[in-house]
């Protein structure tokens, strides 16, 4: 990796409707790359759908965009700031939330947590924050159950309410790591039905390996495999499809469906013999 350009911060603002810029970055973890290269320009209430093999990079980019990852070059922009003072304007919702379920937590604190900030750590909470915890609560329908113990809830209650603390910050951007993820399926339509509604005020990325769910919901799609390859489209061409996903099982795998594609040739097995498109 040349690392000729050091990794800048730029304060200036960005055009009226961009929301985040990333040009060249590059970022891993001890000097290894796992992002090499990657632009990006996500506009207001863009709804990204970003797929790609495990070990592409996706989460790493989620927390360089946070500011948890400073890469080794290149230029991030967040609402016209660095990710440090930007990731005020972001809710973030993890892949992986980790709770006691014995722990007497009710759905209000958790939802709570998303009042905190740096500058406020010690302080109490106040009326407008007990206000911003009911309405997002009700923006995913679970006002009904904020006083119970988040131990007590489905899955798919659980990943609601986790939207609702992102929620709670009052973001401009929300990024979610597999939202849907050992949820049933009646739980991850309603949850990407609530992202869509959310996508009406609120500019969305999201990571996720259910590509059905990808090809009807997001607006347009990025494939990362330590590159990041995308075209403002909802259309995964074959070129995005053969430069993040080197191997064809990774396709079948992530379900890939057929309606997703450009026009496309079938490619030959190791028989000389084609693939038949169905």
């Amino acid at each position: 990796m040349t690392q000729s350009k050091a990794y800048t911060m730029s304060d200036q603002s960005l055009t009226k409707n961009e929301m985040i810029t990333l040009k060249n970055i590059w970022a891993g973890y001890d000097k290894n790359p796992i992002l090499e290269e990657v632009n990006l320009t996500v506009n207001e209430q863009d709804y990204i759908g970003i797929i790609g093999p495990n070990g592409g990079g996706k989460t790493t980019l989620l927390k360089v965009l946070l500011g948890l990852i400073k890469p080794f070059q290149g230029t991030i922009n967040i609402m016209g700031y660095s990710p440090e003072k930007g990731r005020k304007y972001i809710g973030y919702v993890p892949q992986i939330f980790e709770f006691d379920r014995h722990f007497p937590l009710k759905v209000e604190d958790v939802v709570k947590m998303g009042r905190l900030s740096r500058n406020r750590l010690f302080q109490r909470y106040n009326q407008k924050d007990q206000e911003k915890v009911i309405q997002s609560l009700e923006a995913v329908g679970l006002l009904n159950l904020y006083k119970n113990s988040i131990g007590e809830l489905s899955g798919g209650q659980r990943q609601r309410v986790y939207i609702a603390r992102a929620l709670a910050c009052d973001p401009q951007i929300l990024l979610l790591d597999e939202p849907t993820a050992s949820v049933d399926p009646q739980s991850q339509k309603d949850i990407y039905e609530l992202l869509k509604e959310l996508n009406k005020t609120i500019t969305i990325l999201m990571i996720s390996h259910d590509m059905g769910a990808v090809s009807r919901y997001v607006k347009t799609v990025a494939c990362l495999n330590r590159r990041l390859y995308y075209h403002q489209d909802k259309l995964i061409t074959a070129e995005m499809l053969e430069n993040t996903y080197q191997c064809p099982i990774d396709l079948v795998a992530h379900g890939i469906p057929h309606r997703v594609f450009s026009e496309h040739s079938c490619v030959e097995n190791d028989h000389n013999h084609d693939h038949s498109c169905p």
